[in-house]
C-alpha cells in the first residue's frame, strides 16, 4: 500500500512540475495545487496506513494501541486542505484579474515594468 502511494505521490509532483515550466499562469496555478496535493499525500502517508486499525484510543487506555495510525499527520494534512484551497481561490482570483487587465495568461507578456527591447 505505501509503495503505491509513494507511485502516486510521485506521478503527482511529476505532472505538476510539467505544469508549473509552462508560461501560462493558469497552468501554473494547477502545478501548484498538485504539489501541494502531493505534500499532503506524503504527510497522510507518514502517519501510517493502517484501515484496519483507525487512531482511537480504547476506553481505559490513555494512549492509542502502537498498531494504530498516527492521528497528527491526518489533522495536518486537514488544516493544509483547508489552507490549499484559500490560496488557490485567492490565486485563481489575482489570475482572472490580472487577465482581465493584461488581455493575456502568457507570463512573458504579462511584464508592465520591463522595457519592451530587453530580453
Amino acid at each position: 500500500m505505501e509503495f503505491l502511494m509513494a507511485l502516486m505521490v510521485g506521478a503527482l509532483v511529476s505532472a505538476a512540475v510539467y505544469l508549473m515550466l509552462a508560461r501560462d499562469v493558469l497552468r501554473f496555478l494547477f502545478g501548484l495545487v498538485l504539489v501541494s496535493n502531493a505534500a499532503n499525500l506524503l504527510i497522510f502517508a507518514s502517519g501510517g496506513l493502517t484501515p484496519e486499525a483507525p487512531p482511537l484510543v480504547p476506553e481505559g487506555l490513555k494512549a492509542p494501541p502502537p498498531d494504530v495510525a498516527n492521528a497528527l499527520p491526518q489533522a495536518l494534512v486537514l488544516t493544509a486542505i483547508v489552507i490549499g484551497f484559500g490560496l488557490f481561490a485567492f490565486a485563481l482570483i489575482l489570475i482572472y484579474r490580472s487577465y482581465q487587465t493584461m488581455g493575456t495568461l502568457d507570463s512573458d507578456r504579462m511584464r508592465l515594468a520591463e522595457p519592451e527591447g530587453r530580453d
